[in-house]
């Protein structure tokens, strides 16, 4: 492929040669990114720093798993160097989106390579609202997973894609990105062990919660807490009356602590769990969206480093 600079730089030889104007060095101009949600977004950004211009189609509080794109998305996407998606099922309608748009260019996985975690109950929720409820799009993942970033094992094999596909995009940059990645990556693993450090720190039977939806698999698998949610991966799916009626005598037989709602999710039915039991509330967690930029998840560190002290205190009371 010949990078985008040399082309340009042809045609100014060819500009000056004919004695046209020579335009602005559009070299100089950053590549643009094209994210499918705000967590990614903010990798991208931090892995790309002021070489990348990142455009993310799902913001902050926004929930990917129902989001439906509109016209002025498919231009943002036809207009992109480069699109980053998450992959494992996340984004159901991202080839939808892509093919409409007319884009032709590279587009970046960012989960490749991550051991996929399966949820072997996934089917029963996703017919939980009967017969009539969708699942041959957006939010059916196949029993897969898709929320790998919750892990910062696996937010080191992100930053290593999104790093790949920036450096196909731009070699030019190749070292400034690099180095950003780098940097990155010290921070993801000093945070990795003060996560660890934060959790060893409750004991081992007050460990498990509720939340809204099955968003935290991976960071159980990591970090040894376990999460109960009502529903499956997706927060289109439906909790049956007969899936919030185990789920509260578990609660009350296991003496569970605490339940959390999640930004991107209705509040009421974990309310009415709470009412029911002797769990208390402890707090909001962040699960597939950041933050707005003056809330206290705006960056995915950030994002990772609020809910394990959000856990954290109220496990430990």
């Amino acid at each position: 492929m010949i990078n985008r600079r040399h082309l340009l730089a042809a045609g100014t030889l060819v500009a000056l040669a004919l004695r046209l104007p020579v335009p602005a060095l559009a070299a100089d101009e950053p590549i643009k990114v094209v994210a499918s949600f705000s967590i990614l977004g903010d990798m991208v950004q931090e892995v790309g720093g002021d070489r990348v211009r990142v455009t993310t189609l799902v913001g902050p509080d926004g929930d990917a798993h129902v989001w439906q794109p509109a016209p002025a998305d498919a231009r943002t996407v036809a207009d992109a160097d480069l699109v980053v998606m998450n992959g494992l099922g996340f984004e159901g309608w991202m080839d939808r989106l892509v093919q409409a748009s007319g884009y032709d260019g590279p587009v970046a996985v960012a989960t490749t390579g991550i051991a996929p975690r399966k949820m072997a109950e996934e089917e029963d929720h996703d017919h939980a609202g009967g017969d009539d409820h969708d699942h041959d799009h957006d939010h059916h993942h196949d029993g897969t997973d898709p929320h790998g970033w919750q892990s910062l094992t696996n937010a080191r094999i992100y930053v290593h894609n999104v790093l790949e596909a920036l450096i196909a995009a731009d070699s030019d940059d190749k070292a400034a990105f690099e180095a950003n990645a780098a940097a990155y990556l010290k921070k993801i693993d000093a945070l990795d062990a003060r996560i660890r450090a934060e959790i060893a720190s409750v004991p081992a039977e007050r460990r498990k919660v509720v939340t809204s939806h099955d968003a935290f698999g991976y960071f159980e698998a990591a970090y040894g807490v376990e999460f109960l949610a009502p529903v499956g991966v997706s927060t289109e799916a439906e909790a049956s009356a007969g899936d919030v009626a185990k789920l509260i005598d578990q609660i009350r037989a296991e003496k569970i602590p605490a339940v959390f709602m999640e930004n991107i999710s209705d509040p009421r039915l974990l309310a009415r769990i709470a009412s029911e039991t002797d769990a208390t509330i402890g707090g909001t967690l962040y699960s597939d969206a950041l933050s707005p930029a003056d809330g206290p998840a705006a960056t995915y560190l950030d994002m990772m480093d609020y809910n394990v002290r959000t856990l954290v205190a109220a496990l430990r009371t």
